[in-house]
């Protein structure tokens, strides 16, 4: 039976949060809470203020505001994961582009797990993510959880998708072992772009599905057929999940912001939180 008490993702010393303050980020913050405590790890909590020459010259005082109430928000974080018995510190720096900020905290404090909102304060893009959180995921060495503000990170049920490719095979990987870990059961799919894939998308399917037998996961299988994105969202949303995992990027190899246009299109779109896994 799926419990919310235990662990779900094993190597997880240290998880960094990333907030800038906004409405976007309450479900982060919670569920980043929520698994620090189920998981005995260490949060950080990364705030930037995104400040510019200009800004600074012509509105100090405003910079300044802006400086103070995030750290309040960020003593608003740690106080409230203290209380949950959970050990927390905070990350303040200010400056241009916030996710080289974010990535190079990361790598310095070798977080495993990088927790953050769709978006942001600059308000929805053309794909309904937040530019800072695809660059994160773009440029950070570990695995990335996108939680939309409503979202909860319960693993009763896992969307895994899959192309074949090696990072999608470390998707696979990871989702099996949260769903052993978590007693849940895992969907599988693999999306045909025409007839002429649906023979190999079978192949991948199978082969993570063999995978999850090993391990005694429940499994449902399914090989749809159009949009990539489109499809994984559709099977989600029917199939009630409340975990997508994906690779960060797949077959075609191609980058922008070095993120896969699947992984990014799925994230901006999905209800649910997603793992992108690296």
């Amino acid at each position: 039976m799926n419990t919310l008490d235990s662990c779900p993702i094993t190597r997880l010393e240290r998880i960094l949060l990333c907030t800038d303050g906004s409405e976007f980020s309450e479900g982060a913050i919670r569920e980043a809470i929520s698994i620090a405590k189920r998981c005995n790890s260490k949060l950080h909590v990364i705030s930037v203020v995104e400040v510019n020459p200009e800004l600074e010259a012509y509105a100090p005082g405003l910079v300044e505001k802006i400086e103070k109430d995030t750290r309040k928000h960020l003593e608003d974080i740690k106080e409230r994961a203290e209380k949950e018995g959970v050990t927390c510190d905070t990350i303040t720096h200010e400056g241009e582009e916030p996710y080289r900020y974010i990535v190079k905290e990361t790598a310095r404090l070798k977080a495993d797990l990088i927790i953050m909102g769709r978006h942001g304060r600059t308000g929805i893009n053309r794909l309904m993510m937040g530019s800072v959180t695809a660059r994160v995921i773009g440029h950070a060495d570990c695995n990335v959880l996108v939680v939309p503000r409503a979202a909860v990170f319960t693993c009763k049920k896992i969307l895994i998708a899959t192309d074949g490719s090696e990072f999608s095979e470390k998707a696979v990987h990871e989702a099996l072992d949260i769903a052993a870990a978590s007693k849940s059961e895992v969907v599988i799919v693999s999306v045909a772009s025409g007839d002429s894939e649906v023979r190999e998308a079978e192949r991948f399917v199978r082969e993570a599905s063999e995978k999850a037998d090993k391990k005694g996961i429940k499994v449902t299988t399914g090989i749809p057929v159009g949009t990539v994105y489109e499809r994984i969202i559709d099977v989600a949303e029917k199939e009630k999940v409340d975990l997508i995992v994906v690779g960060s990027h797949g077959r075609t190899g191609l980058k922008r912001l070095l993120m896969g246009s699947v992984a990014e299109r799925v994230i901006g779109h999905a209800s649910c939180t997603v793992l992108v896994v690296k």
